[in-house]
């Protein structure tokens, strides 16, 4: 049976008036800022008191805690503006979901987790079923557009996602949650506080969980098994340092991504094969991915007189993981990149071919620092700092046997265990190691022009490294890639009176090519992707016009947003040397702009309604190139940017009695660039009620509640998987017939029901 812990200790005691802790660009006293508001104060965090300069949303542990304990950090975030979540799985345990901040993926969304990156090195994507368990973070933060300029991200276009951990706990305590839910769903969560320890300023919180599920459709189950730890210190005058550790083992499920036709032909029913047979290669145990991380993080701020201080967050990540598939190898014919290799003898071979394992494997090792110093010295506060990134990333596409009953020899695809040439070389698709390094260093003024008018200006730069080896033979041996990005920006916060003020910015941002644009791969011994280590860093300019009110009952924001993007990276077919390979190419410009709001309107004590949405206008502004011709895509939509968004959430507590509900909407979005596929809108909901049972049994903490995961079960496509530039053969500019590619989609996740209950010790 699954050990499973589900931590509900952010429930206990972590107030609002912690997410109300403002980060206002500059002022010359902190009394300027204070913001003092009598009536109903937010008591769930759904719009906690925000005063900087940019469009910032949050969510807190109080509303945390009323949501599904397997919730992810995107799922959380799925109600605040501009938060497009494509999920395939209704307990968020598998990879197969992403996000979008105003029409921008993955890889430009900047992630941190105590100011530590989670983005991969390699793609930049993050991946939220590794983050810390939900019970141990206190803060979401969402930047829908810009990063913060001390933020170690190199793809912030799309914003930022900062993860805040709980502190340890001043008292010694424990916590336990145990969880039972649809499709087997088991799941269990257990903390420790030390209190603080001896006569020391020092105090811990270790906690553990594990999880289990079977799969919501389809062969398969997911499993998880998570550690959070977190030690701190705290001294002086606001001085304070800690360490935090998270550690991340999962066997996860990759559901299938159906075309459109494989959905309209076969719905939910669209699946890996249950059972195996001989040959077959979608047989669900060759598609589960082990995946096991290791992070660690330690943010230290010390006072180091009256207006100095130092900030630096100090961060080394380990990781390993496979993304595995079905496939097949012949005993002759094989290639190793461009070498003919002689016959491979291949277990279970039969007329000289075997089912196998295709690993798709990487181990990561990453290791940074970014230290500021911030000076007071009159109206002015300065701010300076360096960023230091090392990286190094080793992927290999390596092949295992399977057993007669189809099961890998080796789920991991660990190397000794994998199939080797008759001359003991691993055999191999792809095998290459990427080291990156990037360096960064800023400076921004803050001033305070008047007591109501404050400018900030700063400016990044920031340079990115990728030196690679490209282990396989061939004319491709080292790869390389350099650039530098000058990153200005500008704001002005106007403070209209103690509860409202008007905001505006231009911020510049960059995405460096990842490090798989520069490899070149092959598939019996041809070329099938040409690396382009001339590709330039993809470029944005974003400006924000923002209004925001912080009232007795009712408080709000709204924002009107503006992209312009030059050297947009597109992956697609090109015509080399007359045949068509794929390619990461420059895809020229494109402009974005659009409204973001959000409302909370607090009625009684314990009450909380929330509105959000986002009105988004994407273009793309040039033909972009495909198959030796340009496609007809000027004007046209940009993929996975629904042009309407709408949230309505809410929450109610009266120290019994609790409960919540979240209701979203997204719009169409296009799945190919020239608009010729798309998902229809769909709309989800999640709702909760539960009882306090302090008093009824004894004085301590527990919670009893039951969680209903898209209560209207809809059969719905949730969003892009995988994009094409056109899914019907196009007749590109110059008179060429570009056929079409059918793009693939997430299968939105079916309705699930949680039932938890939490003691605390």
């Amino acid at each position: 049976m699954a050990l499973n812990i589900d931590s509900r200790c952010l429930l206990l005691a972590l107030p609002v008036l912690l997410l109300a802790n403002p980060a206002f660009a500059a002022t010359p006293s902190d009394d300027a800022d204070t913001i003092r508001v009598t009536g109903h104060p937010d008591p769930e965090g759904l719009l906690p008191d925000q005063t900087a300069a940019k469009a910032v949303s949050a969510i807190s542990a109080e509303f945390i805690g009323k949501q599904a304990p397997t919730f992810n950090a995107f799922q959380l975030v799925g109600l605040l503006p501009g938060a497009n979540v494509a999920s395939s799985d209704p307990y968020g345990l598998s990879v197969s979901s992403s996000l979008t901040l105003r029409g921008l993926g993955q890889d430009e969304i900047g992630v941190l987790l105590e100011g530590a990156p989670q983005n991969d090195i390699g793609y930049y994507y993050a991946y939220p079923s590794q983050f810390a368990d939900a019970e141990n973070i206190r803060q979401v933060t969402l930047s829908q557009g810009a990063a913060d300029i001390d933020s170690p991200t190199v793809g912030g276009a799309g914003g930022l996602l900062s993860l805040t951990l709980d502190d340890p706990r001043a008292r010694a305590g424990a916590l336990l949650d145990l969880s039972l839910g649809s499709y087997n769903e088991r799941r269990a969560f257990a903390r420790v506080d030390t209190g603080t320890i001896a006569h020391t300023n020092l105090k811990a919180f270790v906690s553990v969980s594990d999880n289990r599920a079977d799969n919501w459709r389809g062969a398969g189950y997911d499993t998880r098994f998570h550690i959070d730890a977190k030690l701190l210190n705290e001294w002086g005058n606001g001085n304070r340092a800690s360490i935090a550790v998270s550690f991340n083992q999962a066997d996860t499920s990759t559901y299938p991504s159906p075309t459109l036709a494989d959905w309209q032909a076969n719905g939910r029913g669209f699946n890996y094969d249950k059972h195996y047979t001989d040959g077959d290669t979608n047989y669900w145990r060759l598609y589960r991915s082990p995946f096991r991380n290791l992070y660690f993080s330690a943010p230290v701020h010390l006072v180091l007189g009256d207006r100095l201080t130092l900030d630096t967050t100090t961060y080394v990540q380990f990781g390993y993981g496979n993304s595995p598939y079905g496939t097949q190898l012949a005993t002759t014919g094989n290639y190793q990149g461009t070498q003919a290799l002689g016959p491979i003898a291949l277990p279970g071979a039969e007329d000289g071919v075997a089912t196998v394992l295709g690993n798709y494997t990487g181990r990561q090792f990453r290791a940074g620092d970014v230290a500021k110093l911030t000076l007071k010295t009159g109206v002015h506060t300065v701010t300076a700092g360096l960023w230091l990134d090392y990286g190094t990333d080793h992927d290999i596409q390596s092949y295992t046997s399977i057993n007669p009953d189809g099961t890998p020899t080796d789920i991991w695809g660990y190397a000794d265990k994998a199939i080797h040439t008759a001359d003991g070389q691993l055999l191999a698709y792809e095998d290459e190691r990427t080291t990156t390094v990037t360096k960064g260093f800023f400076l921004a003024d803050s001033i305070a022009l008047t007591p109501r008018l404050t400018l900030e200006a700063g400016f990044k730069g920031v340079s990115v490294l990728h030196n690679g080896q490209n282990y396989l033979p061939g004319p491709q041996a080292g790869v390389h890639f350099a650039s530098f990005a000058a990153l200005p920006r500008a704001s002005l916060r106007y403070k209209i009176d103690d509860r409202s003020q008007l905001f505006a910015n231009v911020t510049t941002n960059f995405r460096a090519p990842d490090e798989y644009t520069l490899y070149t791969t092959y598939d019996s011994g041809m070329p099938s992707g040409q690396g382009n280590p001339a590709l330039k860093n993809e470029y944005s300019v974003s400006e924000e016009l923002g209004y925001r009110v912080i009232g007795a009952n009712v408080s709000a924001s709204l924002t009107a947003f503006h992209y312009h993007f030059r050297n947009r990276q597109l992956a697609t077919v090109i015509d080399a040397d007359g045949a068509l390979i794929n390619s990461t190419i420059n895809a020229g410009s494109q402009t974005s702009y659009g409204l973001d709001g959000e409302v909370d309107y607090r009625p009684a004590k314990g009450v909380s309604l929330y509105v959000s949405g986002e009105v988004l206008h994407a273009r793309i502004d040039d033909d972009l190139p495909a198959g030796g011709d340009d496609l007809p895509t000027a004007g046209k939509h940009a993929v996975s940017s629904p042009a309407l968004q709408a949230g309505f959430g809410g929450t109610y507590d009266d120290g019994r009695l609790f409960g919540s509900f979240a209701l979203k909407y997204v719009g169409r979005q296009y799945s190919t660039f020239t608009n010729d596929e798309s998902v229809p809108g769909y709309a989800t909901l999640d709702l909760s009620v539960g009882v306090h049972l302090a008093g009824l049994i004894d004085q301590k903490r527990t919670d009893l509640r039951v969680n209903l995961i898209n209560a209207t079960n809809p059969h719905v496509l949730s969003g892009v998987e995988a994009i094409s530039t056109n899914a019907l053969n196009t007749i590109g500019r110059n008179g060429t017939l570009i056929a079409g590619l059918a793009p693939a989609y997430y299968i939105g996740a079916g309705r699930a029901v949680v039932v938890t209950l939490s003691r605390a010790f």
